[in-house]
């Protein structure tokens, strides 16, 4: 194949045609050399992108090119840094600094230097040394007019802006800079980057609707591009993560299965997929599945909090989760990155009946919303746990008002469980007001919802809460005489509550003894006078 069908097909963003017409031909030249290396990196021939830009920046310094040399020295450095090997990425940086000589401080590999230091300090948990840094960048980016430098300036700064508390100018810096990486003459490989790096900060800020509408934004920049492999592994967790949301939880699982059954050369996103994979698992009540992919997420380095410490915390080892989402939030790191861990700590220290660690973490959420009024989610969050708080503190009236705020918000992002569980603390609140009828309609709208999701540890939870002493039942066997009364056999039934039809019987046998009745017409008839049909 020809030199010029390789340049077409890299021109053409077809990579898989690039990466094989380059390879057959077999340049010489340092422009081809580096295209090849994008080409090979993009199509997931990581060791061969890794070999033929090493020649490429070879090639630049043999023609004296300086400026060619220095940019493929930096990504070798990222893509280095992203493996994981921290010497490497140090050696490659260096080289993109010393090629220039005394060209250096005003070149603007100055600017990517300073970047390479700005995401240093975020990962280490200096926000202010990052923000210092990052507000001189775009000027650099500017100057040189470098458009990779402008849209990973406007990553670093809206990143550094989260890390100190300012949700609001940090998102919209990140909106922008979004938008901006659609532009053209950014390297794909850059786009990739801040693509994927502002969902995640999204997701981790709680801003769904942000998180959700720039995956699909990911997505569709990974269809456009058949053969494209690198960022394929974090568009299937985010956009598993969307489908969780939404309530699809088989489609959810069956996305990440299949990346982890298949990840190719994707493997800085399988702790993300085991994550993701143990979370359904532990909202389905599956606590031994569940158990092994939370230890395989943090076999690949992915902290498997705060999912692990609410597992605990069903499996009834309350101090062993206080303890680890205690340890996740001291650890150095990004500020932002900590905010999902605040309703995990809020549910926990309520369980614990420790009040004092429920009002702070209900606290921060409230000072996260306030940060980020446009993050519906992230307020209904903030409004679930003061809720829930005063609750416990035994002001169901106050708790009620929050709730009913929460409850609008989960709505309006399109989150079924989260609404689900915010119904059911509106029911106990009810109770507690003596409002029992309201009490048993929102748990009977929670009950269907998390029936048609699957979730069974809140089905069991709505089991133990539901008042009984009225009619002596159980919350189940109370739902099975409701589809009684409403005309259902036992295989509709079952198949309404997901059971199979010999559980439906003994359940039917259960409460025939109950309320002392010994046919469907006699217990349709007990239903209806006591307020079940």
């Amino acid at each position: 194949m020809s030199l010029e069908a390789a340049r077409q097909a890299y021109d053409a963003r077809a990579w898989p045609d690039a990466r094989r017409a380059y390879a057959a031909a077999d340049p010489a030249g340092a422009r081809d050399l580096e295209q090849w290396g994008l080409a090979a990196f993009l199509t997931g021939e990581l060791a061969e992108a890794a070999a033929v830009r090493e020649r490429a920046h070879r090639a630049h310094l043999a023609e004296g090119d300086l400026h060619g040399a220095s940019r493929v020295a930096f990504w070798l450095g990222l893509t280095a840094n992203f493996r994981g090997d921290q010497g490497q990425a140090r050696g490659w940086w260096g080289l993109m600094r010393s090629v220039q000589g005394d060209r250096f401080e005003a070149s603007v590999w100055r600017g990517y230097e300073q970047l390479t230091a700005t995401m240093a300090h975020l990962h280490s948990g200096h926000a202010a040394e990052a923000l210092e840094l990052a507000t001189g960048l775009a000027g650099i980016a500017e100057e040189h007019d470098d458009t990779d430098l402008r849209v990973f300036s406007g990553l670093a700064h809206g990143q550094a802006l989260l890390a100190s508390g300012e949700l609001a100018r940090g998102l919209a810096e990140l909106d922008a800079t979004m938008v901006r990486a659609t532009a053209t003459g950014v390297t794909p490989q850059a786009v990739g980057i801040v693509y994927c790096a502002i969902v995640a900060n999204c997701k981790a800020c709680l801003d769904v609707e942000r998180s959700v509408e720039w995956t699909r934004v990911l997505d569709e920049w990974c269809a456009a591009q058949p053969g494209l492999v690198p960022f394929q592994g974090a568009c299937i967790v985010h956009r598993s993560e969307v489908h969780q949301l939404r309530g699809d939880w088989a489609r959810a699982i069956a996305e990440v299965d299949g990346l982890i059954a298949h990840p190719g050369p994707n493997q800085n996103t399988i702790g993300e997929a085991h994550y993701v994979r143990a979370e359904l698992h532990r909202l389905r009540g599956e606590y031994d599945a569940a158990e092994s992919a939370y230890r395989a997420a943090l076999a690949h380095g992915k902290d498997p909090q705060p999912g692990l410490a609410l597992m605990r915390l069903a499996q009834g080892r309350t101090d062993s989760a206080l303890l680890s989402l205690r340890r996740a939030l001291e650890e150095p790191g990004a500020p932002q990155l900590r905010t999902r861990l605040w309703p995990a700590l809020l549910e926990v220290a309520l369980a614990a009946g420790d009040l004092t660690c429920a009002s702070e973490a209900s606290a921060r959420l409230d000072e996260a919303a306030a940060s980020a009024p446009d993050a519906a989610f992230l307020r209904a969050a903030a409004a679930a746990a003061r809720g829930r708080l005063a609750l416990h503190r035994g002001a169901p009236q106050e708790a009620l008002g929050a709730l009913r705020a929460a409850l609008g918000g989960f709505r309006a992002t399109g989150s079924p469980w989260d609404t689900a569980r915010c119904r059911v603390a509106i029911a106990d609140a009810c109770d507690a007001l003596g409002d029992h009828e309201t009490a048993r309609l929102e748990r009977d709208a929670a009950r269907a919802t998390f029936t048609s999701l699957g979730a069974q540890p809140e089905l069991d939870r709505l089991d133990k809460v539901t008042p009984t002493e009225r009619h002596g039942l159980t919350g189940r066997e109370a739902e099975v005489l409701r589809l009684v009364a409403s005309g259902a056999t036992n295989r509709g039934i079952a198949d309404q509550l997901v059971l199979s039809e010999k559980t439906v019987a003994r359940h039917l046998a259960n409460i025939f003894a109950k309320i002392d009745v010994t046919n469907r017409a006699a217990a349709t008839a007990w239903a209806h006078q006591h307020g079940l049909a």
